[in-house]
């Protein structure tokens, strides 16, 4: 989940001075109460699971620190436990495990300065797989075309209703503009050419949603899913070459989804000044010791549904050019330099954007030309490593 600096505003009182409605005045925290952030979903996927602690932070601070060097376990009724150790940004569970059906599980977590904090117990929810993960060409509420990313699933039982979503995206990228030659500043401060780097030329785009992504069944006659994960413009560059997108289906119990629905009510809220002011969001977690001890978050246990799926422009768009791409590719020449045409678009040096890695060669005739980097070289938007699922 996105929210680091939301749990925090359950906690923190800023100050307004309103004069006007044009003049702007930094968010600064007035009170400041510590609290544990807690992000905790097990589920029926067997692997080590993982859990992030965090504390809240200021509306002024930038980042958010982790809550290092914590004991961190999971019982369960039939008497098993599962550790956790910490690994950087998050704790794993030194074996993998799953959560079965039927079994009450109770997280534990007790901080190096003396903070015992515990969940109520939760059993796993209705495992209820995902049919299908689709995509097709539709058009969005404003009638701008693109893909659409759908979700089916249906509980015959009917007893799934409170579904969340999350999904990861992986995009090819090919540098348009990529040439065999490479233009260097050499020691002298000349300009020199040698062989580009053929890995350069191709690299692999990610992103992961960051939004809560919800749906309540509870007012179909079934318990049948057709959901929009996600639009994507048909200008969008990441589906010009190949794209793929993880999706996966949490099954949540009611308490779950309010708390979720709370907390997604409270981060889409457009203004800090809106009639409905972020107050504190009861998860399942709290003080084992001290009640004056803050703790924020919930211990989810969801089953999952796991789909993977791919496509290429050309199956859904077949014979249309393909978007822009990231950046304005059209070649350009620096004034009043050899080998360049009359007139040139930029003027100023080429060495110092070459030396800033803004721009690379691109040579066309017998001429200079270059392009913006991401049009030479993908390494400067996205990774060259080759992911290890990825099926071209």
């Amino acid at each position: 989940m996105k929210n680091y600096k939301l749990y925090s505003v359950l906690f923190l009182c800023s100050a307004f001075i309103l004069n006007s409605c044009t003049e702007t005045y930094p968010l600064l925290t007035n009170t400041y109460e510590e609290a544990l952030v807690v992000e905790a979903t097990i589920t029926n996927e067997l692997k080590n699971q993982e859990i992030k602690l965090t504390k809240s932070a200021k509306f002024e601070d930038e980042n958010y620190l982790t809550e290092s060097g914590a004991e961190v376990y999971i019982t369960d009724n039939s008497g098993n436990r599962y550790d956790f150790e910490d690994q950087s940004d998050k704790y794993v569970s030194t074996v993998a495990f799953q959560a079965v059906p039927g079994t009450q599980y109770q997280l534990h977590i007790n901080t190096k300065d003396g903070r015992s904090f515990e969940s109520s117990p939760e059993t796993l929810s209705t495992v209820t797989p995902m049919q299908s993960v689709q995509a097709a060409v539709e058009k969005d509420k404003d009638d701008k075309r693109g893909v659409g990313i759908r979700v089916n699933s249906f509980d015959p039982t009917s007893k799934s209703h409170y579904y969340r979503y999350e999904y990861e995206e992986t995009y090819k990228v090919v540098a348009p503009k990529w040439v065999p030659t490479k233009a260097f500043i050499n020691q002298n401060g000349g300009l020199t050419f040698g062989q580009n780097d053929p890995n350069t030329k191709t690299c692999y785009g990610n992103k992961k949603s960051t939004n809560l992504l919800l749906l309540n069944t509870t007012d179909l006659k079934e318990d049948r899913v057709d959901y929009l994960l996600r639009f994507i413009s048909d200008q969008d560059y990441i589906i010009t070459t190949r794209y793929s997108v993880l999706v996966k289906q949490y099954v949540e119990s009611l308490a779950a989804f309010n708390y979720y629905s709370t907390l997604k009510k409270i981060s889409g809220s457009a203004s800090l000044l809106s009639p409905t002011q972020p107050g504190i969001v009861l998860g399942n977690l709290k003080s084992a010791k001290n009640p004056n001890d803050k703790i924020v978050g919930y211990f989810d246990v969801a089953s999952v549904s796991i789909e993977r799926i791919y496509f290429n422009y050309n199956d859904l768009f077949p014979g249309e050019p393909p978007p822009p791409f990231y950046t304005d590719c059209q070649e350009f020449c620096y004034a009043n330099y050899p080998f360049s045409p009359d007139p040139c678009t930029h003027s100023g040096g080429y060495f110092d954007d070459l030396e800033m890695n803004n721009i690379t060669y691109y040579l066309n005739g017998r001429f200079y030309y270059w392009v913006y980097s991401p049009c030479g070289d993908c390494t400067t938007i996205a990774s060259n490593v080759k992911p290890t699922f990825w099926v071209d």
